[in-house]
């Protein structure tokens, strides 16, 4: 598959013709991160508001508003940035033409829908990478550096309500994000998940919270919110090596262990670590790595696999909310 999926990215020579399916929000801006790497071309924007194409198209840099038809026959790669509904149908008629599909999360609506574009990247020897940002963050580096046998979870992800996103609930807009950083970090099966979560400005759930218990003991509460009046994005880990807290909007951790540090007096040997980091282009490096797989045959770091497993979870705790909201209906706790 590797020396299949190798394509020149040396200078002087064409690197990858990449083009955008959606030009929505996050459609011009991976429209913009292809037009600016040296490693790749934007050769065309297809979306069904064809005004909307031109114009993403014209700020890349000229690439033109295309057909989904002409799109797939210019480019070596689709980058699939479309509503969710839309994923399966538009990264299957990408891999079914032989390009490289990099799909914004979720990577489809059902889990058989995920089963079937893996089996066909498989069968076709294609790149298939899913857009879970953050695993190329610095926060994601910098947690994974330093727990790698958690016990307990808590993270927090809140934010004000935008009407982007509320085609899709809560879980898969903003919770799902949080759910594959801590598939990752655990990286044990899910045994049960008990959730509760209601829908207050749209027609899915904009509030969410979700107890994960894993296979092999540990445990992560997980809440999100899009109708907050302020943004908060928190984590806070206990583990073998100790407790960690990290602040994304602030972009600090704290690490309470034995491994790193000052020491702490008083406490028989444990030592506080504070760490902070720069503003980091997740995106850009998600492109890099995209592209490292599609021309050098580099190892696929969020794969078909990684993204079905975040939509498993998401549809667990979707699954669950519902249970919940079934069983408060027939205790009249709820209104039906």
């Amino acid at each position: 598959m590797g020396s299949e999926r190798r394509r020149s990215g040396r200078v002087g020579e064409p690197g990858l013709r990449i083009g955008i399916a959606g030009a929505g929000h996050f459609g011009r801006y991976h429209a913009l991160k292809v037009a600016a790497s040296p490693r790749s071309a934007l050769v065309g924007v297809h979306d069904p508001d064809a005004a909307r194409a031109a114009a993403v198209g014209r700020e890349a840099g000229g690439a033109p508003a295309l057909s989904f038809a002409a799109l797939l026959d210019a480019c070596d790669a689709l980058i699939v940035a479309a509503p969710a509904e839309a994923h399966y149908a538009l990264a299957e008629a990408a891999l079914r033409h032989g390009r490289h599909v990099l799909i914004e999360k979720p990577i489809a609506a059902t889990l058989a829908e995920a089963d079937q574009l893996m089996a066909l990247a498989a069968e076709c020897g294609r790149v298939l990478q899913v857009g879970h940002l953050l695993r190329y963050s610095a926060e994601h580096r910098a947690i994974t550096e330093r727990i790698t046998r958690p016990l307990y979870i808590e993270a927090t992800r809140i934010a004000p309500f935008k009407p982007r996103g509320t085609d899709v609930s809560v879980i898969l807009d903003l919770m799902i994000h949080d759910l594959d950083l801590v598939l990752a970090i655990v990286d044990s099966p899910i045994e049960d998940v008990d959730a509760l979560g209601a829908a207050v400005s749209s027609a899915h759930e904009d509030i969410a919270n979700a107890r994960v218990r894993f296979a092999n003991g540990c445990v992560a509460t997980i809440t999100a919110s899009r109708i907050s009046l302020k943004t908060e994005r928190r984590m806070r880990l206990f583990s073998e090596e100790g407790y960690l807290s990290a602040d994304f909007v602030a972009r600090e951790l704290t690490m309470i262990g034995r491994e790193r540090g000052l020491k702490l007096p008083g406490t028989g040997g444990y030592r506080r670590e504070a760490v902070s980091w720069q503003e980091h282009d997740t995106l850009a490096a998600e492109h890099d790595a995209f592209c490292a797989a599609c021309l050098d045959g580099a190892p696929v770091l969020v794969d078909g696999a990684a993204g079905r497993r975040a939509l498993a979870a998401a549809i667990a705790v979707t699954d669950s909310i519902a249970a919940a909201r079934r069983r408060m209906e027939m205790s009249g706790l709820l209104r039906s």
